[in-house]
């Protein structure tokens, strides 16, 4: 017997950790949250998709099943499947939307934690980015204030004391990533922790095109049912932006899209999809497997190099 649907929560159940797909998905069913706002606006000759999702009360927290707090996604198809000056267009784009998210922190000391795990492509986002960023912290504490401006001249807005690591996965280390972030940000007590990792989406037009980022932290694997501790305020003491990316997509997802494109077909209703795809049962089969392009490697490095040029750009200006 299936359960009582609640208010407002849509009759299928989706896996994805961007919170536009959760609101676009109640929009579908014509049905209004209350507490959740939602913007939108085009850039660079309409290249550039940018929405922003702002969860205002506990009423659209439980609802969306996301913390409240802002979330920004920036789609750029075109952008960031191009070649290295569409990258940097994308990368100037969403550096913007990282400043938007940091407009009212003070932020001279940064630390950078690239999420995943290096050797498995769809999950090596983190690691990729911190490998191509402006590490400046140690320049800072060797040379002193203003040794940036001197190499960089005019080109520079700001000197931040930026430091970066890749903690690994647990089946590296033995330990949470959020343990290894304690201790560092203990020691280094920086103003702002920037996390980047990779997401899981409801959409397949979404992997490696989307860009998420937003100021209510990260909650490791939850988009694939492997739930580390949350990496936020609460847990760190200190504020965390999150930017993550889809890589990977729920087999299920795929399945029941392609059931529901041929039931439509059949002429089915509404109705009667909805009931088929809830009760088949040997969805069961394919509930842990989740799928990446074939063209991963590419995309990955790709969009590593927009999210790197996003960091230097909003928190060096370059």
């Amino acid at each position: 017997m299936l359960e009582k649907k609640r208010e407002n929560e849509p009759a299928q159940e989706i896996r994805t950790d961007l919170a536009l797909e959760m609101r676009e998905r109640f929009a579908k069913d014509n049905v209004e949250v209350e507490g959740v706002v939602l913007e939108e606006e085009f850039r660079e000759n309409k290249k550039i998709r940018v929405s922003t999702v702002i969860i205002k009360n506990e009423h659209g927290a439980e609802v969306m099943k996301k913390p409240e707090g802002t979330y920004i996604t920036v789609e750029a198809a075109k952008l960031l499947s191009g070649g290295e000056a569409d990258q940097r267009i994308a990368g100037m784009e969403i550096g913007r939307q990282l400043k938007r998210l940091c407009k009212k922190k003070k932020i001279q000391k940064l630390l950078v934690a690239g999420l995943g795990n290096r050797e498995v492509t769809p999950d090596s986002l983190g690691p990729l980015v911190i490998d191509h960023l402006l590490v400046t912290r140690h320049l800072l504490k060797e040379y002193g204030e203003g040794f940036l401006k001197r190499q960089f001249g005019h080109e520079l807005e700001q000197e931040v004391e930026l430091s970066a690591v890749a903690p690994g996965v647990m089946a590296q280390t033995g330990m949470e990533a959020l343990e290894i972030l304690k201790g560092i940000v203990h020691q280094t007590k920086p103003d702002l922790v920037l996390v980047i990792d990779a997401l899981a989406a409801r959409s397949v037009e979404r992997l490696n095109t989307t860009v998420q980022l937003t100021d209510t932290g990260i909650c490791p694997g939850a988009g694939i049912g492997n739930n580390r501790q949350a990496i936020n305020k609460e847990s760190l003491g200190c504020p965390v932006i999150a930017v993550g990316v889809p890589t990977v997509v729920d087999a299920v997802t795929i399945v029941m899209d392609s059931m529901e494109v041929l039931l439509k077909k059949q002429n089915y209703t509404k109705h009667e999809i909805g009931m088929f795809l809830s009760g088949v049962e040997t969805l069961r089969t394919v509930d842990t497997m989740f799928v990446t392009p074939k063209s991963i490697d590419e995309a990955i490095r790709s969009i590593g190099g927009a999210i790197s040029e996003a960091v230097n750009f909003c928190f060096f200006g370059i």
